[in-house]
Formats: C-alpha cells, structure tokens, sequence
C-alpha cells in the first residue's frame, strides 16, 4: 500500500462513519416534545412573564427569513468578500487570492528545493497558502469586533441621553455615527446612510447585524423590534441594555484572565515538537532528511500531526467558554 492509498482509504472510512451517523440519528423526540409543549404553554398562559417571552420569539422569528437570506445566499467568493469587508481594513478578494497563491507558490518551491519532495511541498504550500491569510484574517475581523463590542455601550447611552433629551431614534443614530470614533461611528454611519437611501430603519440594522454577526448588535437589534411591537420607554430599555453588555464585558473579562494559564501552556506543548525539530534539522539535516522521503516516517509524521491536531482541539474547547 502506497503512501497515497493509505491517506484515502482512511478518508473513505471516516466518511462512511459519519454517513452513517447521519444515516441512522434521526431528530430528537424529547426536544421536539418539549418544543411543543413550550409552544403550547405560549399560546395560553396568562403570565406575563410568557406573554413577553412569546413577543420576544415572535420578533425574532419575524427577523430570521432575512438574516437567513443574506448569511445563506451567494456564492463563496461572496462569503469571502463579507469576511474582508468585517476586516475594516479595505482588502479586495483579488489581493487575497494573489497572497494566498504567491504563498502557496514560494512555499512549495522552497521545500522542494530543500527536500525534494514534490508532494510534500505542494502539501504544505496549499496548508500555509490557504490557512495563513484565514488565521490573519480570522485575527483581524476579531480585533475590530472586539473594539466595537468595547465601545458600543457608550454608542448605547449616547443614543439614551438622546432619546431623553426629545431627539428622535434616527437624529440619535447620527448623533452617534458623528460622535464617536473607530468601529462603531463607522457602523453606525452606514446605517444612517442606508436610511437616507430609502431603507427602514429595521432594514438597515439588519443588514448591519448580519455583517457584524455579534450578540451585542443583534440583542440591540431585537430590543427596538420588540419596543416597535410592544411600546414602552425606549430609553430605559436601551439604559438597561447597556448595563448588561457592561457586564457581559466584565465576565469576558474574567474568564479570559481566569483561562490564560491553561492557554499558555497549550501554545508551549503545541509549538514545542516544531521548534524541537526545526532545531535538530538545522543542526544535524541528514538525522531528519529521512522524515521527507521515507513512507513509514511520513505515515508516523502525519499521525502524528493528527494526534496534536486533536490534542489542540479539545484544549481550545476546555478553555472556551460562551457568555
């Protein structure tokens, strides 16, 4: 058996498992009794507590055919697009593929010159091609989220001493696309403009809550939906809803310091095989050539890869937590 049937023949085994799995687990009949019930209990409680809970559920499924149209919808290249368009940084799907193409180009062509072997390079060239700009741009579009989420409570009691003080919902909105800076002017800003263009106001939230694809917006989003259906004092809701994004702030917070230990170390065991044998490879090459052109060694190589892959997995999971 060749180096390449065994990589394959494994891939059509863990194919089938999960075919089968797929096959054979159908939907949960607790979870769909428990929706009916819940569904009931809606319908004809008389508490208040489920009268505005059942206002709630009504307003978010008034806002899912539109956010699913627009996060299904289109092609891949417009995924990629959405993507460096959270970015902020004015990135172009044609300068990302050029990146990501000369990458892949000059990585392959290194290792191959270094190891000659062809399958090797070209293996790691598209790895690195493809998952470098990802990672870079995954890192981007989570340090603009994470500006946004710190400033968007004072967007938030911006808009309530607004609303207080007699200015209507959409004068409030370019108060805070005017006032404050980064991020959230910057939303905020586009929102007013899609308002000027003729959109309504849940229309240009959306569309903003769809390219931000943050709990933060989206509650705010689903607060003046439910205000628009229910009525009440907007500012105090949007006052409250400051106060519990706040806090939601402070407990990332928390658990990002509580959880930084447990990181540390799974960056120090994750990188130390590679800085291990990119050591021993500079010092003594022929010890390790043989990693790049023996089967067995490339086998044991992989596997082992896999078996850190899945160690790095679930450490990310035991560190991740969701608020």
């Amino acid at each position: 058996m060749s180096i390449i049937q065994l990589p394959l023949m494994m891939a059509g085994i863990f194919a089938m498992l999960i075919m089968g799995y797929l096959a054979f687990a159908g939907p949960s009949v607790k979870k769909e009794g428990n929706r009916r019930l819940q569904a009931v209990r809606f319908r004809h409680s008389d508490s208040a507590t489920d009268k505005v809970e059942a206002q709630y559920r009504k307003a978010i499924a008034s806002r899912k055919p539109s956010a699913y149209r627009i996060a299904g919808s289109g092609s891949r290249m417009e995924a990629l697009e959405l993507r460096l368009h959270r970015t902020g940084k004015g990135w172009t799907v044609s300068q990302y593929m050029y990146v990501s193409g000369g990458i892949a180009t000059a990585l392959t062509a290194i290792i191959y010159l270094k190891t000659g072997a062809p399958l090797l390079g070209l293996g790691a060239g598209l790895l690195v091609g493809l998952g470098l700009p990802h990672f870079i741009v995954n890192k981007a579009i989570a340090r603009r989220i994470n500006q946004f989420n710190v400033r968007f409570p004072d967007a938030l009691e911006l808009l309530v001493r607004g609303l207080r003080s007699g200015l209507p919902v959409t004068e409030t909105l370019n108060v805070v696309a005017s006032e404050l800076p980064g991020p959230v002017g910057q939303e905020f800003k586009l929102v007013t403009e899609r308002i000027r263009i003729g959109k309504t106001m849940e229309e240009a939230l959306q569309n903003t809550a769809d390219r931000l694809n943050t709990a933060e917006f989206n509650f705010f989003c689903i607060t003046l939906a439910i205000q628009r259906e229910t009525g009440g004092n907007l500012a105090e809701t949007l006052s409250n809803l400051a106060d519990v994004l706040r806090k939601r702030a402070q407990m990332k917070l928390k658990i990002k310091a509580m959880s930084s230990e447990s990181k540390a170390s799974a960056y120090i065991v994750g990188s130390l095989p590679f800085i291990v044998f990119g050591l021993i490879y500079s010092i003594n090459p022929v010890y390790l050539g043989k990693f790049f052109i023996d089967d067995r060694l490339i086998i044991a190589g992989c596997g082992g890869l896999t078996w850190l892959a899945i160690g790095a997995f679930i450490m990310a999971k035991m560190v991740s937590f969701e608020i």
